[in-house]
């Protein structure tokens, strides 16, 4: 058994194991995503004297030969032309994201790596009203598995009504959070706005059996591809847009966001009511997700 020194001996080994990863990491994205890293960024971002700088990157070029390579003439280190990333994960839509979250002052892990960050738009959406008691109940629901008591105004009714949930998750459709849940009114799993919740408290122990919701726990696969009237080359350019091999591309989805992900596909409707230019994608297996199409919001 370890001792306490032991322990903390394992712990810090691990932790200086981490730190050395980490401004390897940094050294990868600052030479892909802004082309080149200095010293000076080793010692601003990463917080390191000069010496421990230039030890990690003519360490890593010791263990990566023609992957970093320091050019003289300009004073820095560079992309060589054998580049992999081995402690970064190049991937452009997260590394997008990440930006566009730093755009909107979003918290995002590592935002102090990125030294050039370009002018950045992000579409405005109106906030969505929700009630910080209704949050945290719903949380505290789903971790504590037990039933919630609920005021909900649902677009099927003219008022609000009580109702008695057993949730067992929360989903995000793009534009609005729910939680999914069984309801003991109507004897059916469904989706529940959050916004809509207008009042709540914490009930008794749920005994539904969250494996019993079909539609959160079944998949089905969207197959895309690019509209047909489009010109060869329109289509070329969507089924790059989309990632398609061989003119296809295939999305999974949970069964209880398919209705979601339809409409913010523009595939909820016949691929003839807009332009091929507007619309781009057609659902190659529409009869198939239309059979699935589930249940939406209550």
């Amino acid at each position: 058994m370890l001792t306490t020194y032991g322990c903390m001996i394992a712990r810090d080994a691990h932790q200086q194991i981490q730190r050395e990863r980490d401004r390897r990491a940094f050294a990868e994205h600052g030479r892909y995503w802004h082309s080149s890293i200095g010293l000076a960024d080793l010692k601003d971002v990463i917080g390191i004297g000069r010496a421990l700088a230039s030890k990690v990157l003519n360490e890593y070029i010791a263990d990566y030969p023609a992957h970093l390579f320091y050019d003289k003439s300009a004073r820095t280190y560079v992309m060589g032309d054998d580049f992999e990333d081995h402690y970064l994960s190049i991937d452009p839509p997260e590394y997008l994201a990440e930006l566009a979250a730093i755009a909107r002052r979003s918290a995002v892990p590592n935002s102090e790596w990125i030294v050039d960050l370009p002018d950045i738009l992000t579409l405005a959406i109106p906030a969505r009203g929700l009630p910080a008691m209704a949050v945290r109940n719903v949380l505290m629901a789903c971790a504590q598995r037990r039933s919630l008591t609920i005021v909900y105004q649902s677009m099927s009714s003219t008022r609000p009504l009580t109702r008695e949930i057993a949730l067992h998750g929360i989903a995000h459709d793009g534009f609005r959070w729910h939680t999914l849940a069984y309801c003991c009114k109507d004897h059916v799993f469904q989706d529940f706005v959050l916004s809509r919740i207008l009042d709540s408290e914490l009930a008794e122990m749920a005994e539904i059996d969250p494996g019993l919701d079909t539609d959160w726990v079944e998949t089905i696969t969207l197959q895309i591809s690019a509209h047909p009237a489009l010109s060869e080359d329109q289509k070329r350019i969507v089924e790059l847009d989309y990632g398609m091999k061989d003119g296809t591309a295939e999305v999974a989805v949970r069964k209880c966001l398919l209705f979601y992900n339809l409409r913010r596909l523009g595939l909820d409707t016949s691929c003839d009511t807009r332009a091929p230019q507007d619309q781009q994608i057609v659902l190659v297996n529409r009869s198939e997700v239309r059979a699935a199409l589930g249940r939406k919001p209550a």
